[in-house]
């Protein structure tokens, strides 16, 4: 649904980015609101503009064809100079699957991270290396999320354990109904 009156630049705090041109097109699925697009003030990304639960977010994407973290870091510091008042940036993707008996996590699957022992919570694909016997091992770690962010995740978590909040499922549900 479009709405009448764009938010400015300086508007928005919260940046989704996205590696393929598929995976924006389900973020943009997930808009409750677009916006048509701001003059632009670089011409080095394109973005989509919208609400989600009354958050002004921008929505963008890696260029097509070309993906890996030089490009990720092109991109976000585009989009930190256009959007100055951004605060927070995830970068949301298909993964591939790793099926396992502890954790059957398939495509498709939605998974969130959190830190957990010596983990921050992310491992960057270029931060480890595969050693002996097929294992990962580690050369390098990233920072966990930010608080907010993490004890949000608490709060659904706890929905979930209650059975109250399945919200999510049917959200996304009601996305593939309509389309």
């Amino acid at each position: 649904m479009a709405a009448s009156r764009a938010p400015s630049h300086t508007d928005y705090i919260f940046a989704w980015i996205c590696a393929l041109p598929l995976e924006l097109a389900v973020a943009s699925a997930v808009l409750d609101e677009t916006y048509p697009s701001l003059a632009a003030t670089t011409a080095h990304n394109a973005y989509t503009l919208g609400r989600i639960n009354g958050h002004n977010v921008v929505l963008t994407c890696l260029p097509s064809g070309i993906y890996g973290t030089t490009s990720a870091t092109a991109v976000v510091s585009h989009l930190q100079s256009a959007f100055p008042n951004l605060r927070y940036g995830i970068m949301v993707g298909i993964g591939g699957g790793v099926p396992s008996e502890a954790a059957d996590i398939r495509l498709g699957d939605v998974v969130v991270s959190k830190p957990t022992g010596t983990s921050g919570g992310v491992i960057q694909y270029d931060l480890g290396k595969t050693i002996k016997g097929g294992r990962f091992q580690r050369t390098g770690t990233l920072n966990q999320p930010p608080s907010v962010l993490l004890t949000a995740m608490s709060q659904l978590e706890a929905g979930q354990m209650m059975k109250k909040m399945d919200d999510i499922s049917q959200m996304i549900s009601k996305i593939f109904l309509q389309h």
